[in-house]
């Protein structure tokens, strides 16, 4: 019998984090030395969004480089883990057939920056999940309850974006007051364990400048979807980036 894997979110802020010397990938890497070895990797992030939802079938996944402007050592990262058909038939199976097969996504950035720091030798299966763009926050809830049991199954879900992201907003000075609040909010809903607060989280203070979209905000509704009574919660890299950027972390188990 597996045991009980424990389940993350991670903020992942700028591509540049996967390469460059910062804080958030020091974290990143002392993190993957603790966690326990999973079966294989259900990963949900922001940067994969199709109308309805779909899991990477591909063995092995390409590593995406879906950005434009960075340097080229960035476009050099190859994260070379191998697919799991097996593991996007369960997701398929678990979610009663609303989730589909595509063979022809990969590893996005929102996965391969932060994995590749997590499990340096690319030596777990990667399954990716999309963002259903037609769904409300309540029905990717929904999904994610039925994703859960792949936890005893010793999977490791790992939900990717950052509960604050506007870029329009980026900045040099002080993280913005509606930033701080939203963030600050988030934070305490979910040691709360209030997850309606988080489904309408527009309700709560500086919503509509911290998710101007819902794409980054959406995989954190998939990690505490899984959340067992008896998991510890543990923040971590709680800090923003570039102002705009909430990088706040948590894992739970």
């Amino acid at each position: 019998m597996n045991p009980r894997m424990p389940t993350l979110f991670i903020g992942h802020g700028s591509p540049m984090n996967a390469i460059t010397d910062n804080p958030f990938r020091t974290v990143w890497t002392e993190l993957g030395r603790s966690l326990p070895r999973p079966r294989a990797l259900l990963c949900i992030s922001a940067h994969w969004e199709t109308t309805l939802p779909m899991a990477c079938s591909a063995d092995p996944p390409q590593t995406l480089h879906d950005f434009g402007g960075f340097p080229p050592a960035l476009y050099a990262v190859r994260y070379p883990a191998s697919g799991s058909l097996s593991l996007a038939q369960r997701v398929q199976a678990l979610a009663g057939g609303e989730v589909s097969l595509n063979p022809a996504w990969g590893l996005d950035h929102g996965a391969w920056q932060i994995l590749m720091h997590l499990f340096p030798e690319a030596d777990v299966p990667v399954v990716q999940l999309s963002l259903a763009q037609s769904y409300t926050a309540g029905q990717h809830l929904a999904l994610a309850r039925r994703l859960a049991a792949l936890r005893e199954e010793g999977v490791l879900i790992i939900g990717s974006g950052n509960i604050v992201h506007n870029l329009r907003l980026l900045g040099e000075g002080p993280t913005p007051p509606w930033a701080v609040e939203f963030d600050a909010a988030s934070a305490d809903a979910i040691v709360k364990q209030d997850l309606q607060a988080l489904v309408d989280y527009r309700s709560l203070p500086g919503a509509a400048l911290s998710v101007p979209t819902p794409e980054h905000y959406w995989p954190l509704l998939y990690v505490l979807a899984s959340r067992h009574a008896d998991d510890r919660l543990q923040f971590f890299n709680e800090r923003f980036d570039m102002g705009s950027i909430s990088m706040r972390s948590l894992l739970l188990g």
